[in-house]
């Protein structure tokens, strides 16, 4: 590669598997400790000096510009590709062939967190000579995964989709993270086609015998692809398990609080804890991590959070529980409202008074929640 490291990140998606939590906003953009996950992959590349990034976007783009712009505050440069019908993750890679300018380039997801060594990544792919490397993950369960076989000399020669434990041939997951010699794109049909690197290139590269290689790391890699990931990414950024830079002041081991926070009296805080700018903790509430909170939350008196994640804005009310529950953006949950494991409550929605949200319960946005609503949907069962 030239001084001049170009990079491609992938965020046209759906992102349907994590709703609701991606009803209003694309997968991408879901925070990872109040940053968007995207964010983190921004700052990854601009760690390992790619600096020229061209971003395809499809759901909810004005979202992602708004947020990133042009790049500068992070030091890249960053330029976007629109789908107004979704190419597949090669095809929207074709559209923009010419801003990779004849030279390797980098090809990664942004929507999975992961800090992986891309400068390690390289050298492997150099080394090899292939049309490609492919970055590779070892997973405990196969089955959640397309996994990948290698040959003694870490060249690809076949793929598994998503197979059972016991008929897996290998436990290397694809990572979507691809670095790609420009005469990839000879092997692709024109731009504007719908066209998969897993579907159509890939194997069609196995058909033509053209060589192509996988590179295994030993970092974190979480593809957010289900919600119980998602909190888990969450977890893991706060816990330490991925190198990524968590907003706010660590004002102690494991506690990041950001700017014009206020903690009333009697407040107990059990880390890891990360909480965003503008919140309000009041007095005799508890909180014990992992916990996130997002920008402008308030948790009310004698409210409890327990491995919970609350996206900003809105609050939780008194004497409210959060178990193991995951809130979306601007959602109200009054008082005496508990919100059990594994529940989630899209953005904007109401809890009212009282009301019991049990465990894997989804809510979707703009849902307004009462014993009237729940007594109606009872009578429907």
């Amino acid at each position: 590669m030239t001084d001049k490291k170009k990079a491609m990140v992938l965020a046209a998606g759906l992102g349907t598997r994590l709703r609701p939590l991606t009803d209003m906003i694309s997968k991408p953009m879901a925070p990872i400790v109040n940053k968007p996950v995207m964010e983190h992959i921004i700052e990854l590349l601009a760690k390992y000096g790619y600096k020229d990034i061209v971003c395809n976007l499809h759901w909810y783009p004005e979202v992602i510009k708004d947020y990133f712009g042009d790049g500068s505050k992070w030091g890249v440069n960053l330029v976007y590709s629109f789908e107004q019908e979704l190419l597949g993750t090669a095809g929207g890679v074709k559209k923009v062939e010419n801003f990779f300018e004849g030279e390797p380039f980098l090809v990664i997801s942004g929507d999975a967190l992961t800090d992986i060594d891309l400068g390690k990544a390289y050298q492997f792919h150099k080394k090899k000579k292939g049309i490609c490397s492919m970055v590779l993950t070892r997973v405990e369960d196969t089955s959640q995964y397309g996994v990948v076989l290698l040959d003694e000399n870490k060249r690809i020669y076949g793929f598994q989709e998503k197979p059972l434990s016991g008929e897996a041939k290998s436990d290397l997951a694809n990572s979507g993270i691809y670095f790609f010699e420009p005469e990839i794109f000879d092997h692709m049909p024109p731009a504007g086609q719908f066209y998969d690197f897993g579907k159509n290139l890939f194997p069609d590269l196995l058909n033509k015998e053209i060589p192509y290689y996988g590179h295994t790391h030993a970092q974190y890699w979480n593809d957010v692809g289900t919600l119980d990931e998602y909190q888990q990414g969450n977890f893991d950024a706060v816990e330490g398990k991925v190198q990524v830079q968590i907003p706010g002041k660590q004002i102690k081991e494991g506690v990041w609080v950001g700017k014009n926070c206020k903690v009333e009296k009697d407040v107990i805080i059990i880390p890891p804890v990360c909480m965003g700018n503008n919140c309000t903790i009041k007095k005799e509430a508890k909180l014990f991590g992992p916990i996130i909170l997002g920008d402008g939350t308030v948790v009310d008196q004698r409210a409890v959070l327990y491995r919970g994640i609350k996206w900003g804005s809105g609050y939780i009310g008194k004497d409210s529980s959060l178990i193991g529950a995951i809130i979306g953006y601007d959602a109200k949950i009054k008082d005496k409202v508990s919100v059990l494991e594994r529940a989630v409550i899209g953005s904007k929605s109401i809890i009212e008074d009282g009301i019991i949200i049990h465990p894997s319960v989804k809510i979707m946005s703009n849902e307004v929640i009462n014993i009237d609503r729940l007594n109606e949907q009872n009578q429907e069962k």
